[in-house]
């Protein structure tokens, strides 16, 4: 089992698991000539510490797998090997609420000056932090306010499956510099036909007449976005995931956003739209309520043996 420090201090900002053992996240770091980091050949995934425990972690592991597979990625380690990294890194801060990211790389070629991505050696690693709010809580709790880009729109998904979590983020990126100059706190894309795909980090619902709509293309296949349509479900609410113009956005009565990092973020405004006026819309409430409960149930919680920081070098 890798050895960690007793001084609890220098792991409070993070951790990160890194040629298998448990590191300070500020030591942490990639050769500068990993493909990785240069070509961006690389996936990710994130799966959130809440109340002590990993919420939905055989769903993200899955999803994580599925992603290297599709990139011809294979670091040779399995599912458990993950988990118990996971496990170790996490415990070693004793956050209870923490943003936990695995990620696969393509690394740097074994045979010097190669072009192939065959002859790179694939590898593990992962990292976490205290817990990261895509939208801060303080803003979620009265609604927040989003921009459809104008100066970018999502990378096709013939170019960039989209399903495969990637740091491919020149056109999120420009989205919210563009949105954040016009004192928006965050930004929607659109794809090549106008419809509404997701935005930086987060998966895009709308609700009319009590159905909840979401996008089927050009997005990530979010554990938080499932978690939605089920609670939907738990809630005799209809749904839809099909294309939505942007037209048809504007028509609809409630919108909110899904992701890891933060859970269910009522957005209150989208450019000069103003839903529910102003207000948090009441399915929206109601679909929020009971993420924060089913964080709580037991058979979506990996506990988090906090005991493995304890009595260790």
């Amino acid at each position: 089992m890798p050895t960690k420090s007793k001084d609890s201090n220098k792991f409070s900002a993070g951790s990160a698991w890194m040629g298998d053992r448990v590191i300070p996240i500020a030591d942490a770091s990639i050769p500068v000539t990993d493909w990785g980091l240069t070509r961006s050949d690389i996936t990710y995934d994130v799966v959130p510490v809440r109340l002590g425990a990993f919420f939905r972690l055989d769903d993200y592991l899955d999803r994580f797998f599925v992603s290297m597979e599709k990139l011809s990625l294979n670091p040779k380690i399995t599912k458990n090997e993950v988990k118990n990294a996971l496990q170790n890194m996490v415990s070693v801060t004793e956050l209870r609420d923490s943003y936990v990211s695995m990620v696969c790389s393509r690394g740097r070629p074994h045979i010097p000056g190669s072009r192939d991505p065959r002859d790179c050696i694939n590898y593990f690693y992962a990292w976490c932090v205290p817990f990261i709010h895509v939208i801060k809580p303080e803003i979620a709790q009265k609604g927040a306010t989003a921009l459809i880009s104008t100066s970018a729109l999502r990378i096709p998904d013939t170019s960039v499956d989209p399903t495969v979590k990637n740091y491919h983020w020149g056109d999120f990126n420009k989205s919210l510099i563009e949105a954040k100059s016009k004192n928006f706190e965050t930004a929607f894309l659109l794809d090549q036909k106008g419809n509404i795909t997701e935005g930086p980090g987060f998966n895009i619902f709308a609700v009319k007449d009590n159905t909840v709509l979401t996008p089927n293309t050009g997005v990530l296949k979010g554990i938080t976005r499932k978690t939605v349509l089920e609670i939907a479900e738990h809630l005799n609410l209809k749904t839809g995931v099909r294309e939505i113009s942007k037209t048809e956005f504007f028509e609809t009565d409630e919108v909110f956003i899904a992701t890891s990092a933060g859970g269910i973020t009522p957005i209150v405004k989208v450019d000069d739209r103003i839903y529910s006026n102003g207000q948090i819309g009441a399915i929206t409430k109601r679909i929020a309520t009971t993420y924060l409960e089913w964080i709580s149930e037991p058979k979506f919680r990996t506990e988090i043996d906090y005991s493995l920081a304890i009595n260790t070098q």
